[in-house]
């Protein structure tokens, strides 16, 4: 991520306004990397293809993916089935 004016954002620059967005917001606080797994499970329990996910985390194999976020999983699963159900049942 850049500035207004070009150069690269200075990371603890960044780390200062995300915490001071936490504190605005009167949200617990939590670490900036957590925002990745936030979105990563966000992802795949919106069915988001677990492929997809893998490729915008830059995991270098699905099992990493897979592994990292089996706790959601059931609930896809669970999705999959009802919606082939009904493909197959009407």
């Amino acid at each position: 991520m850049c500035t207004k004016r070009g150069p690269p954002i200075n990371p603890r620059n960044l780390l200062r306004s995300f915490y001071s967005l936490m504190k605005k917001a009167e949200v617990p606080k939590i670490r900036f990397h957590d925002l990745r797994h936030t979105v990563a499970t966000l992802m795949l329990s919106r069915n988001i293809n677990p492929k997809v996910v893998k490729e915008i985390l830059g995991h270098s194999d699905i099992l990493v993916t897979l592994d990292t976020y089996s706790h959601v999983l059931p609930s896809v699963h669970k999705e999959t089935a009802k919606k082939f159900g009904s493909m197959l049942f009407g």
